[in-house]
């Protein structure tokens, strides 16, 4: 029988099912990817591709599980930034090295973040929205659902200059829910969580987390247009393969999941939804990527004075 690597040599790989490892619940954005990004792939090399989900942990549980399994190219990580480059700066601990244990494959996919204020908050504006800030400082509270979430968030206030008080969530929508019932007052989310209620009228946008405006809301200003110097920070995805993966299967693997990004298949089920930009890299790239991010993050972190847990 082939190795991975001899198949791959000849042009066979993959000869049976890849699954694809997404450390978050069915239904949410990685997941979304995952799927997308899987039917691609199988439709390219007629082999099924299996999204196995195992959330919890923030990340940890599936991320543990696709560092430990057999480097032969059949297991392949869907994540984003919290499991590879906020949480080694959030936690004393991990159960999973997100560089010694991966061997990058491609980056999949950025994009920017909401920030949103319910209907009755008093600014229209992230002008208005600071100016707010500044005479109540730490009364104007923020939630957050994520790491993408809070980092945008603690972020924010070290560029405007303001002091919010942070509410933790276990997940945006819950963060969301409470923000249309009054009980916070703004957030930074996904675009996918808060374009619902942007739509209905809802939740009013003050600006985007992103340098450039998103396709989903262009009417809608970046939060550096709207003054505030610097700001970029957003989520992205990427797909990892456990260490020792054979260069040969890895670059297999980089050509696959980067056409399959940028099928027209994987645009209309996922990225052109979700507001999420096509990006793909090489293996190389990616750890050059993944290394900047992880520094950028960390930055943000300690000058916010969160302690790990």
């Amino acid at each position: 029988m082939l190795t991975a690597a001899g198949a791959c040599a000849q042009g066979a790989f993959p000869e049976k099912p890849i699954r694809f490892v997404v450390p978050f619940a069915a239904g949410t954005a990685t997941d979304q990817l995952a799927r997308a990004i899987g039917q691609a792939v199988s439709v390219e090399t007629k082999q099924q591709v299996i999204v196995d989900n195992k959330p919890g942990a923030n990340g940890f549980i599936g991320a543990t599980e696709a560092a430990r399994a057999a480097p032969d190219g059949y297991t392949v990580f869907i994540t984003t930034n919290t499991t590879h480059a906020a949480a080694e700066h959030l936690f004393k601990k991990l159960p999973y090295d997100p560089v010694k244990d991966f061997a990058p494959i491609t980056a999949l996919g950025k994009g920017g973040q909401m920030m949103v204020v319910s209907t009755d908050f008093p600014a229209t504006s992230v002008k208005e929205f600071i100016a707010q800030a500044k005479k109540t400082p730490g009364k104007i509270t923020f939630g957050s659902g994520s790491s993408s979430s809070r980092i945008a968030g603690e972020l924010f206030q070290q560029l405007a200059g303001v002091e919010l008080l942070h509410v933790p969530y276990k997940s945006n929508t819950f963060a969301i829910t409470d923000l249309l019932g009054g009980q916070i007052q703004m957030m930074i989310t996904d675009t996918a969580t808060g374009m619902p209620h942007i739509r209905s009228g809802k939740l009013r946008p003050l600006g985007y987390s992103a340098k450039t405006r998103s396709a989903l809301a262009p009417d809608v200003p970046t939060i550096e247009e709207a003054g505030v110097k610097g700001y970029d920070i957003g989520y992205w995805f990427a797909a990892y393969a456990p260490a020792k993966t054979p260069q040969p299967v890895v670059s297999r693997l980089n050509e696959l999941l980067s056409r399959a990004a940028k099928s027209p298949a994987a645009g209309s089920a996922f990225y052109a939804a979700s507001g999420t930009e096509v990006f793909v890299t090489s293996p190389e790239e990616l750890a050059k990527f993944q290394a900047a991010e992880s520094q950028k993050w960390g930055e943000i972190i300690r000058k916010a004075g969160i302690e790990k847990e």
